[in-house]
């Protein structure tokens, strides 16, 4: 038997995947249930993008780490529901910093419903998990809000954007790690912390967790250009046409700087025009698929998922290890 879940990981043990099926279905009752209002309308909307579905990565991390202690403690499911639900709250948010009109094969809270309506829907979300968190215990409060600061100073770094004299590359792995690795890593904390798990194991599993948090978004950018349809519901070259510089953009723009070919510094021009016209976005699309800076980022995000693979060394063997290395697999193969 096998369950397959986010990235099309295959879990081959009968007890393992029972485990995974039931948690990520308490899961999902618990997001319905910590999204429910008395007021219809926050409903629909705070439910808004938990219906439209997901890889609940982040919950399943939870789940496997669980393994390592207590899989069944009472505190799993909830945590694995914070950390959703979190990750939920951030997609309201950044679709309306993104200006966004699709999220998940849906429109985006704030093209169905406004600005305000979105960033409020975020924030009534954030002040759900919080709630939950409550119950948790003031460590596992604590965890959360060291995240959460993390996640916001990416967000921060991000719009802010590089410094004078800062490396671009350096910068943007930096944001990354806040805006993404830190609430993996917090998946894979709280999934052995509640369980129960030793102190040494829950540190192994949040090294991991943030090691394969930035691969994960890594792959994400290759994806939105090497992909001709684009697993997150979102378009290829969606990145490009919001003017973010995903990893194989600063890469070009790096070897435009040191090769000073007519080539990179038309791509580089064709870059910083406007991007909401279909046939420049497509010909720098066209022209990214070709380029070496694309097969340079995939590189980078192999390197990544195979630092997260070599922290579980010390684990014990048995399949929920082998889960955890199979996630490492999969962002490879997400990333071509």
């Amino acid at each position: 038997m096998s369950f397959v879940g986010p990235l099309g990981l295959s879990v081959r043990d009968r007890t393992l995947e029972a485990d995974t099926q039931a948690g990520l279905t308490a899961v999902e009752e618990g997001l319905l249930e910590a999204t429910k209002s008395d007021v219809p309308f926050i409903t629909e909307a705070a439910q808004h993008l938990v219906r439209a579905g997901g890889k609940r990565f982040r919950p399943l991390l939870v789940l496997l780490a669980a393994q390592f202690g207590d899989p069944h403690a009472p505190g799993v499911v909830p945590s694995a529901v914070v950390v959703e639900l979190t990750h939920l709250a951030t997609l309201y948010h950044d679709d309306v910093m993104d200006e966004a009109e699709v999220r998940r094969g849906v429109s985006s809270a704030n093209a169905r419903w406004g600005n305000s309506v979105a960033v409020l829907t975020g924030d009534f979300l954030f002040a759900r998990a919080s709630h939950i968190l409550a119950d948790l215990g003031p460590e596992a409060v604590r965890i959360q809000a060291e995240a959460f600061e993390r996640l916001v100073t990416g967000q921060i770094l991000e719009t802010a954007g590089p410094r004078d004299g800062r490396d671009p590359v350096e910068h943007y792995l930096d944001v990354l790690a806040g805006k993404t690795g830190s609430l993996i890593a917090v998946s894979g904390r709280f999934g052995a912390m509640m369980s129960g798990a030793d102190e040494s194991i829950i540190s192994i599993l949040t090294q991991y967790g943030e090691r394969l948090g930035m691969a994960f978004q890594l792959a994400d950018d290759v994806l939105d250009i090497a992909s001709d349809s684009h697993e997150s519901g979102k378009t290829p070259g969606t990145d490009l046409r919001e003017g973010v510089a995903t990893l194989p953009v600063l890469y070009a723009r790096e070897q435009a700087e040191a090769t000073g070919s007519a080539e990179d510094r038309g791509l580089c021009a064709l870059l910083a025009g406007d991007l909401t016209d279909d046939a420049r976005h497509a010909e720098v699309l066209r022209r990214l698929r070709a380029h070496p800076a694309l097969e340079r980022a995939r590189r980078v995000t192999v390197r990544y998922a195979a630092e997260a693979r070599s922290m579980l060394a010390p684990l014990p063997e048995g399949p929920a290890k082998a889960a955890l290395e199979g996630l490492c697999d999969a962002v490879v193969h997400r990333a071509g």
